[in-house]
């Protein structure tokens, strides 16, 4: 699955001297650099063995996201050859062909029992996990080969395959949204988040649903080789390589509009097209039909929040993906989302997100310079009147 052609950033090791070790686990020979502190893959390295377990009904992209993830992690060694971080394998629970929830045909290396030399275990979620017979066949699988798995991992529901174990028991562990409940009910002694992307207890590591397993996956290649080659993963992706916030970030105007049964449906998508706009309650009550008073109490008793609450926390969402582009200023961006000055929308940017918008693009992008000028997509020439 992996696209050899596609170009990918490469970390260069610096050449001093290092010390080599071996980890008797995974097989993997790293070293360290003592005169940066920079430790990472030594000229001969063994990529970390990492097995994906696939069986029918599995999410796809609990199993692909992930498996992009770590096919993308690239490193240099000191003779500027590249080399492959992971050696990623799919196993199977069962057959070796297995079709996922939505139909797809996968096809695994091999199969589970045949593994014996692994570093990280990744259980991805679907229903099929969350069926007893395959989870308590996981489950005793896990039992036994633990000791020798340097650290278990699931996405999404594939916690289903862990908890039976037992070893989950008093840890802290979150799963999709959907199943936190009962994830809970089923579980007692799990320690469950349903607001978490994903969580590490140990050498157990749980995440929420589908992207989510990205996410961890940047996480776990950030732990083996560093922010930069985590970094770089992620730009190869267009991910985020830290994404702020939990699994409540879905698409606000999405919950709006799934919420509304009103004239109010079709009023966020046009926002966020016109975000520079006059989006103060007299023009929005306009635009429906209604009187400001009139307006502003249909919206609270909808959606329990004000406009304005509304129009800002569009603003600032749709910001933080436009500082994801280093092409432009945080002034400019500012001013394409409607704020009157830069100074107003820091502060609310760290009000919402506890960063600001300078250090939360730091996080994303390196090594470009952004525009004075420009001008997006979405929105019109910023009006004088802003709300």
């Amino acid at each position: 699955m992996q696209n050899e052609k596609s170009q990918r950033t490469l970390i260069r090791h610096f050449k001093t001297s290092f010390e080599y070790h071996h980890d008797p686990i995974s097989g993997a020979v790293t070293s360290e650099n003592h005169t940066t502190g920079y430790s990472g893959p030594a000229r001969a390295m063994t990529p970390k063995n990492i097995a994906i377990v696939g069986y029918d009904n599995i999410t796809s992209l609990d199993l692909s996201g992930p498996l992009e993830a770590f096919n993308s992690a690239f490193i240099e060694d000191a003779k500027g050859e590249r080399q492959a971080c992971y050696k990623v394998t799919i196993a199977a629970l069962g057959a070796k062909t297995f079709y996922s929830e939505s139909g797809l045909c996968m096809a695994a290396t091999c199969r589970l029992n045949s593994l014996h030399h692994l570093d990280t275990l990744l259980i991805p979620g679907g229903s099929g996990m969350r069926k007893s017979a395959t989870s308590q066949k996981l489950a005793n699988w896990i039992s036994r080969h633990e000791c020798r798995i340097r650290r278990i991992a699931s996405v999404c529901t594939g916690v289903y395959g862990m908890a039976p174990t037992g070893l989950l028991n008093g840890r802290k562990v979150t799963t999709h949204w959907r199943y936190a409940a009962d994830l809970a009910e089923r579980y007692p002694e799990l320690r469950v988040e349903d607001n978490a992307l994903y969580v590490r207890d140990g050498k157990f590591y749980t995440s929420a649903g589908v992207t989510a397993g990205i996410d961890l996956s940047l996480a776990l290649i950030e732990d083996d080789f560093g922010a930069q080659v985590a970094l770089s993963v992620a730009r190869e992706l267009v991910m985020y390589v830290k994404r702020p916030g939990g699994q409540e970030q879905y698409s606000e105007p999405l919950r709006f509009q799934v919420e509304s049964t009103s004239r109010f449906a079709d009023l966020a998508a046009w926002m966020v097209g016109h975000l520079d706009r006059d989006l103060s309650v007299e023009a929005l009550a306009e635009k429906i039909n209604l009187c400001p008073r009139q307006f502003t109490r249909r919206f609270k008793d909808e959606f329990k929040t004000t406009p304005a609450a509304f129009v800002q926390r569009l603003r600032l969402d749709e910001a933080r993906k436009r500082l994801t582009a280093a092409d432009y200023t945080v002034e400019n961006i500012a001013d394409s989302v409607g704020f009157r000055d830069p100074d107003s929308f820091r502060r609310a940017f760290v009000q919402r997100f506890g960063v600001a918008p300078t250090e939360y693009r730091n996080r994303f992008i390196s090594g470009r310079r952004p525009r004075a000028h420009a001008s997006f997509a979405l929105g019109s020439p910023v009006r004088a009147s802003r709300k």
